[in-house]
């Protein structure tokens, strides 16, 4: 399933397929992220509620002092650009991942991401 963003929404990432990124976001980020509703966080914060949130401001969630001083505002591009090598877009972030190199596996976990962070 393609998820085609709401008008006025950024477009760097589109078309995604959410059902793969789905998969992909069960494989390599349900490690560390929920993404509910009134989830908890884990050894990374709840990704509900991303998009339009700036970074390291999930109540009750640790950050490093470089997610909590980046000043990134989550939109369809700085996720889709964060998750090609979080390490290199917020330097000294704590997060682990090493990213997702694959294009198109970036724009289908994005398309995920932006979809169930607001259902």
């Amino acid at each position: 399933m393609s998820f085609t963003p709401p008008a006025g929404m950024d477009k760097a990432c589109i078309p995604g397929d959410v059902d793969n990124g789905e998969k992909l976001f069960k494989a390599r980020c349900t490690q560390c992220h929920t993404i509910n509703k009134g989830g908890g966080n884990k050894q990374g914060p709840n990704l509900y509620g991303l998009i339009g949130r700036k970074s390291g401001m999930v109540p009750d969630y640790k950050y490093s002092p470089a997610n909590k001083n980046a000043g990134v505002t989550w939109t369809n591009d700085t996720l889709y650009n964060y998750l090609e090598n979080p390490k290199k877009y917020i330097p000294k972030t704590k997060m682990a991942f090493a990213g997702f190199k694959a294009p198109q596996d970036r724009a289908d976990v994005t398309a995920y991401i932006v979809k169930a962070a607001q259902e």
